[in-house]
This record gives structure tokens, C-alpha cells and sequence, in this order.
């Protein structure tokens, strides 16, 4: 297959990326094209939301593709493309970062930080919401306050949230492309979306149902951990 084959309306959205990926291992860089046009914009919404910032997002979307055409003979099809692609725009977001800041590269996995009993920390106010957050994001009216809350996080547990909850990767997924262990990816997703819902109770919670947590309750880092991400 061929960019030539595509239908003679130019609709392509019938075109599997795994067709196109093969013509453009066949040195078709038309079809190559075509996917750099189908993933860009996701791509750079990725990067901005990494980096926070226009300029560092462009970037990161530029380099992700020039990688991805480099590297595309080592792709075998174990995932997805989309997922492939994905990955390597979360790397080089992460070493652009550290190149920002002068940091080492380090792994992430070694920056969680528990609680001295080596439990999560709970949040101090909870509240219900009247909508679950995969159904927030998808309503433009909250994109702002989500995209602010979402920003403030540390980058550690944005990069998890991002990866796992807005670009639907899975945890195997998602530590395999930050370099982190599955039960870090689902102890740093729990404290994200924890984070997240305290951020948000303000604009999305019931205020009549706010309370306040029994302190002397806690989520443990292990088996709670897993059953609330899988939640």
C-alpha cells in the first residue's frame, strides 16, 4: 500500500495506521505524512500539557515525529502506533524538562514520596461530584479549570495522569514509557486523580456533602492503591 491507494476522495479515515506505517517502511513518506497529519494535534495537546509551554510543545511535537521517522524500522506493532508515538513524545518532553532545569536524568520511579508510614497521604477536603471526571474533561466548558488543576500537579503524577487517564494508555503501558514500575503507575495515578478531585471540589462538588476525612483513616500504598485505580 501506497498513499496512491488511498480513496479517491482523500477520506482517510478508514486508513489503519498500521497500513500506513507499513507503506511508509517502504520509504512512502506520504503515508508517513498522512500520520504525522492524524496525530499531530494530539500530540502537541500532550506536549503542551508536559511542558507547559507553547513553544517547548512545538518542540516536542517535532522531535517526536522526527524520532518516530528515525526509529520506525525498529517498530514491530506490539502496541499501537498511537501508543508508540505517545511514548516517545513523553521521553522527549522529560528530557527536554530536565535539559530546562540542568537536572540529571534520573528515573521517576525514585521520586515518589510516601508518607513516613509508607502510606498515600489523604487529601484534606473530599467531596462527591456530580459528574465523574472522564465525563468533565469531555465537556469544553471545563477544559480551563481541568487543564489549570491538571498543571498544577507535580510533574511526576501529571505525566502518569496524562498518560494513563487522558491518552488511555494502560498501566503496563504507561510504565513502560515513563520507566516506572505498574505499582508506582497506580500508586501515582491514585494520588493524582486524588489531588485532582481536591483541586476540583470547588467548581464540581456538592458543597452540601463536603466533609471533612476521619484522620485517622488511611489508604495504603499496596492493594488499596490497585483497587482504586481499577475503580
Amino acid at each position: 500500500m501506497t498513499a496512491m491507494d488511498l480513496p479517491a476522495d482523500n477520506s482517510t479515515a478508514e486508513v489503519k495506521d498500521a497500513d500506513l506505517v507499513r507503506a511508509a517502511r517502504n520509504g512512502d513518506l506520504d503515508a508517513f505524512d498522512l500520520l504525522v497529519k492524524r496525530h499531530e494535534r494530539r500530540i502537541y495537546g500532550l506536549a503542551r500539557r508536559l511542558t507547559g509551554s507553547d513553544h517547548d510543545a512545538q518542540d516536542v511535537t517535532q522531535q517526536t515525529f522526527l524520532s518516530a521517522v528515525k526509529n520506525l524500522s525498529g517498530f514491530r506493532g506490539a502496541a499501537a502506533f498511537s501508543t508508540w508515538l505517545t511514548t516517545i513524545a513523553a521521553n522527549t518532553a522529560f528530557k527536554l524538562a530536565r535539559k530546562r532545569r540542568g537536572l540529571p536524568t534520573t528515573s521517576l520511579d525514585a521520586a515518589t514520596d510516601f508518607g513516613e508510614d509508607g502510606r498515600i497521604p489523604h487529601p484534606e477536603y473530599i467531596a462527591d461530584w456530580r459528574e465523574a471526571p472522564d465525563r468533565l474533561a469531555q465537556r469544553a466548558e471545563t477544559h480551563r479549570l481541568l487543564d489549570a488543576a491538571i498543571a498544577e500537579l507535580d510533574p511526576g503524577h501529571r505525566a502518569v495522569f496524562l498518560l494513563r487517564d487522558v491518552e488511555d494508555l494502560s498501566v503496563r503501558e504507561t510504565a513502560k514509557a515513563l520507566k516506572l514500575s505498574e505499582a508506582n503507575v497506580k500508586v501515582r495515578l491514585l494520588r493524582a486523580r486524588m489531588q485532582l478531585r481536591e483541586r476540583l471540589t470547588r467548581a464540581f462538588g456538592d458543597r452540601m456533602r463536603r466533609y471533612k476525612p476521619d484522620r485517622h483513616i488511611h489508604v495504603r500504598a499496596g492493594a488499596d492503591a490497585e483497587e482504586a485505580v481499577h475503580a
